[in-house]
């Protein structure tokens, strides 16, 4: 006779050593908020270790009972990490808890808020095509392309249309999808590629990115460059026409508007992905094409319609970074599409759970900036911690691995397998 609680503990073991894409958003959160924990801890041992290594003439930080110093202290570093980010809200080493003088219509806040602003398009865009069981690794790319395309759109209609709110508003829709179609179209040529020439999308897409970002150069170079600027980037669009900070200090390069539409795109994707026909095609196919193909879904379309929808969403992202972070196009381009994926891995490719991770690496990276400016420590250690993150939220899958060959969950229990419990066909290209 089994034992109940064994049964039970197998059972639960089998859950988590299951796919990632079978997990309930509990244990999806559960999940990334073990690895977020887990990445802090981790960070905290690694800024010990380099501030043990580094020089200095006076130690920031003694361990107790032993009196070893270190030129780092890690309980500062994560407080201005978090607490500088949002405009230090906290009131730390001072009576009360909170700040009296802070508001949240600060510069730190605000760059913080652009940041996330920026990651929930890039996010969007990667966790689309996740979904759909293709790796697009080019949003960088169709970010680019989007952007250009934004910037030289308004650029030539600008003086088409009356100056004022009237023509802005115009010039702004007009400017945002030319971005959607540029960074859809490059989506689109991956897509074709994999579903007509069975080319792998994530070669296609990485290179993509190489001549999305060069022949973007040259063009600027050569043709749209602005007169007498000293560096390749087009002229600014009228200033009408950008994505004004209305409460926020203006070097804060956010706009409120842009953060609600990002919020409306989350909305409208997870409405699209989980409530309509064709997100259902978009999901059987990312779960396991085969049986989705059996079942009428047309595969090479779906996959097409894909990279388009996720090279459309990353175009957005370029456009809202034309008009609300720097007014024109320019050469010097953050990594913004590569932060996509971090943003959606961690949301567990749910547009929903994009809001949330978007904001904790927007947080990350305005509190790297606090850290340069308030602190001695590298900066670099904060882009660890954001790779911790990661790799911690992908330990689950490595379990999963160990979890077949000790035979917890059955053979079947990653959508690379098939019906039958072997692995094999297109199914084995979708674990996203």
């Amino acid at each position: 006779m089994s034992d109940p609680d064994a049964d039970r503990s197998a059972s639960v073991l089998a859950r988590l050593v299951g796919p990632f894409v079978d997990r309930t958003v509990a244990e999806r959160l559960v999940i990334s908020v073990a690895a977020i924990l887990l990445s802090i801890a981790l960070g905290f041992g690694i800024v010990l270790v380099s501030g043990r290594i580094a020089e200095c003439s006076t130690a920031a930080w003694t361990l107790p009972f032993t009196g070893v110093g270190f030129c780092y202290d890690p309980v500062e570093v994560y407080v201005v990490l978090f607490n500088g980010a949002l405009g230090y809200p906290f009131a730390v080493g001072e009576p009360g808890l909170f700040n009296a003088g802070w508001t949240p219509l600060n510069l730190s806040f605000g760059l913080t808020l652009s940041e996330t602003t920026l990651l929930i398009f890039t996010g969007l865009s990667v966790a689309v095509a996740f979904r759909a069981g293709l790796f697009n690794i080019g949003t960088q790319g169709q970010l680019v392309v989007g952007g250009l395309a934004t910037a030289l759109s308004i650029l030539a209609l600008a003086p088409l249309l009356p100056a004022g709110p009237v023509g802005g508003v115009v010039l702004i829709v007009i400017g945002t999808a030319a971005g959607a179609v540029g960074g859809g179209l490059w989506g689109a040529i991956p897509g074709a590629l994999k579903a007509y020439a069975d080319a792998n999308e994530v070669i296609t897409t990485i290179m993509l990115n190489f001549v999305a970002a060069n022949v973007a150069y040259v063009l600027v170079l050569e043709v749209f460059r602005a007169e007498g600027s000293s560096v390749v980037a087009t002229e600014y669009v009228p200033e009408y026409a950008q994505l004004r900070p209305w409460l926020f200090p203006t070097s804060s390069d956010f706009a409120l508007v842009a953060l609600l539409i990002g919020v409306g795109f989350i909305g409208a994707l997870y409405y699209f992905v989980e409530h309509t026909s064709l997100g259902y095609d978009l999901r059987t196919s990312g779960v396991q094409a085969a049986a989705a193909e059996y079942g009428g879904v047309n595969a090479k379309l779906t996959t097409v319609r894909a990279m388009t929808l996720s090279g459309a969403l990353g175009g957005v992202g370029g456009a809202v970074w034309v008009l609300m972070s720097e007014g024109r196009w320019l050469a010097s381009i953050p990594d913004l599409g590569f932060d996509g994926i971090t943003v959606s891995i961690l949301a567990g490719n749910n547009p929903i759970g994009v809001l949330p991770a978007a904001f904790l690496f927007g947080i990350l990276k305005g509190g790297a900036l606090e850290i340069g400016f308030r602190t001695d420590v590298p900066t670099e250690l904060v882009a660890v911690l954001r790779g911790l993150i990661i790799l911690f939220v992908a330990m689950p899958e490595f379990f999963r691995m160990i979890g077949r060959y000790a035979g917890l969950g059955g053979g079947g229990v990653g959508p690379a397998a098939e019906p039958d419990g072997t692995a094999g066909g297109e199914g084995g290209e979708t674990d996203a």
